[in-house]
């Protein structure tokens, strides 16, 4: 019986869940690049150029290639390519509606970019979540019995 209860718990959506994964989609896209200067890319950049590339680099490469890989494959297999369309043009919507109303302002390339890649997490802890949110409004449990 308590497998059951911590497998009906594992499989709720609640908006602390939903923020973890937006939290980690914004890690994972901010820490790869960002216009900041302050970012992987930034790092082995540096790192290369004073040829001091070392072992560190390579393994957190690795990591940030694992963590897209597993955050791009779950979100295409629940989204698909309309889904994730779609999601984009809601978010780019919203976006464009705070810019509207005056609450955001988007007046540099850098500003741009910063709302771009937080579209970009934003789909990827959409795509994350997706499951649980098509169980929640729908009652259907999706399933992949795709073999790859």
């Amino acid at each position: 019986m308590a497998h059951s209860k911590s497998q009906s718990a594992r499989d709720r959506l609640s908006p602390s869940g939903f923020m973890w994964r937006w939290l980690a989609s914004l890690v994972l896209v901010f820490a790869t690049w960002n216009p900041s200067g302050h970012s992987w890319l930034h790092w082995v950049l540096g790192s290369l150029s004073a040829s001091q590339l070392g072992a560190i680099h390579f393994l957190t490469g690795a990591v940030l290639v694992a963590g897209w890989a597993i955050f791009m494959v779950a979100t295409r297999r629940s989204l698909g390519n309309m889904g994730m369309i779609i999601v984009l043009l809601l978010v780019g919507c919203f976006l464009w509606f705070l810019s509207e109303i005056g609450l955001l302002r988007a007046q540099s390339a850098t500003a741009v970019i910063w709302l771009a890649q937080f579209a970009l997490a934003t789909l990827l802890a959409v795509g994350l979540s997706w499951s649980l949110i098509w169980r929640r409004l729908s009652g259907q449990l999706e399933v992949d019995d795709s073999d790859g």
